[in-house]
């Protein structure tokens, strides 16, 4: 587009705009222009001192005089109406104030619809302060007490035309921002004093702007609580989002070492916010304290969702000693540990399991037996588990302990069984124990020498003759 073009294109959109709000101002209707037209506002606005009677004057009332001859003929039509809920009808108003005042006092629709001061037809919409003045509400708007809502506003079911949009955008009260509110706060202001008698359980603010189905956002324990009951059903009360949101003494360690007790001392504060639910979560034993907590339903909320979570205890050394601290203390295991998970590793066949031995371990578990780097008792079962494997791979005897066929398939085995035991003593201790040895290497037997080459008896006499007492009794040599 040329540069001239596009001047001239500008140009008559802005006349267009131009033309536009001009037809707009002028199909507006304009309250000052007609004031010497209209002694009353009840010459157009019927419905504002008559109940039942629309509020709008007829479009056609206006072509008596814009019939297009005497005046020039408009396109007015009352304004679409817009669901609020206020309960105020012009009407209903006008009937009260007059039941209510003396017969030379009226309240005029200048008193809420023209400045202070203001000549007449000048109009403007009715102000909140004036309202909240003449009804001798003190506070603002959203800080007033409970017992003044009711006088203008409906509750939320009452006003089924609102959209959820609407409703999403209300303004939050500053009491709601205040510390403390979502813990305790709001709970003490949802419930009605003792005294009070005229309404259904629960704060008249409260239900102005919440249903049932908002509280339940957070509390599992709506349905055996009687102020959330007392509310209507309402699902557009949701595009009120609420959030529950965790105790700031809830994440620590302490916390966790004690809810237990606290659980059991005020169980019914626990209901507010778990279900049984979370406490299985962690507690697969489940626990006792867990019966006195609701079943998640759908006319619960979902409540606090709980992901397990590893005790600072359980750091990584734990797993080299947590057997020691499971035999001492099992309670403490169980409330959190089930049979099953223990056999993950502690069962007959853990060696096969992935990530418990290391790569290799199989050619040197002799040695870890030996030296008891763990106890295999734990997990294998040594008749079974053991036996089992040695006599497969050619390890065992199955003709007696002097007879063939004892170490790999072999006769031999046995001359040099000492030179063996010497390179590798734990291996034999895998199966072997002292007294096997003693069966041959004892002087009250067969009294084979166990003693290998270089061997001082009498420093090892002087040492310690309770070792040669095993073999020699009580006839020591040299003793």
């Amino acid at each position: 587009m040329t540069p001239r073009r596009f001047l001239a294109a500008s140009l008559l959109m802005t006349l267009a705009i131009g033309r536009l709000e001009a037809q707009t101002s002028r199909d507006r209707f304009d309250h000052e222009e007609h004031r010497k037209l209209f002694p009353s506002c009840q010459s157009c606005h019927a419905g504002a001192a008559v109940e039942g009677q629309s509020l709008w004057p007829q479009s056609t009332g206006c072509a008596t005089c814009h019939d297009g001859t005497i005046q020039k003929a408009v396109n007015w039509g009352p304004p679409p109406s817009r669901p609020t809920l206020l309960r105020f009808t012009h009407g209903e108003h006008a009937r009260t104030v007059s039941a209510r005042s003396t017969a030379d006092s009226s309240l005029a629709c200048v008193s809420c619809h023209a400045p202070e001061g203001a000549r007449w037809m000048q109009v403007s919409r009715g102000e909140l302060e004036r309202c909240l003045s003449c009804h001798g509400i003190t506070a603002a708007h959203l800080e007033a007490p409970d017992s003044a809502c009711a006088t203008c506003h409906r509750s939320l079911p009452e006003a089924p035309a609102l959209s959820r949009e609407r409703i999403a955008a209300f303004p939050t009260p500053p009491s709601h921002e205040a510390a403390g509110f979502e813990t305790k706060g709001h709970g003490r202001e949802a419930r009605l004093p003792a005294s009070d008698t005229h309404h259904a359980g629960v704060a008249t603010s409260c239900a102005t702007c919440h249903a049932r189905e908002f509280c339940t956002q957070c509390h599992v324990n709506a349905p055996e609580t009687p102020t959330i009951q007392a509310l209507a059903s309402d699902p557009r009360s949701l595009a009120i989002a609420a959030k529950l949101k965790s105790p700031a003494g809830h994440g620590t360690d302490r916390f966790q070492r004690r809810h237990g007790g606290q659980s059991r001392a005020a169980s019914a504060t626990c209901a507010t916010c778990h279900t049984q639910e979370s406490c299985v979560s962690c507690h697969r034993s489940n626990p006792a304290i867990a019966a006195a907590l609701p079943r998640s339903s759908p006319s619960r909320g979902i409540g606090a969702v709980v992901h397990r979570q590893k005790p600072a205890t359980h750091d990584n050394g734990f797993t080299e000693g947590h057997g020691l601290l499971a035999s001492a203390t099992p309670g403490s295991c169980s409330a959190c540990h089930a049979r099953s998970e223990c056999l993950d590793c502690h069962r007959p066949n853990a060696g096969g399991a992935n990530g418990y031995h290391q790569a290799g371990f199989l050619s040197r578990h002799p040695s870890a037996a030996y030296n008891r780097q763990s106890d295999c008792s734990e997990c294998h079962n040594s008749a079974s588990f053991c036996t089992t494997c040695h006599a497969q791979s050619g390890l065992s005897s199955s003709q007696g302990l002097l007879q063939g066929k004892y170490h790999d398939a072999g006769g031999t085995f046995l001359l040099s069984h000492g030179a063996a035991a010497r390179r590798g003593l734990e291996s034999c201790v895998t199966c072997h124990t002292e007294r096997d040895c003693l069966v041959c290497h004892s002087a009250q037997t067969r009294r084979f020498n166990p003693h290998g080459p270089g061997f001082d008896a009498e420093r090892l006499r002087k040492k310690n003759p309770q070792t040669c007492a095993a073999c020699h009794g009580r006839a020591i040599p040299g003793g």
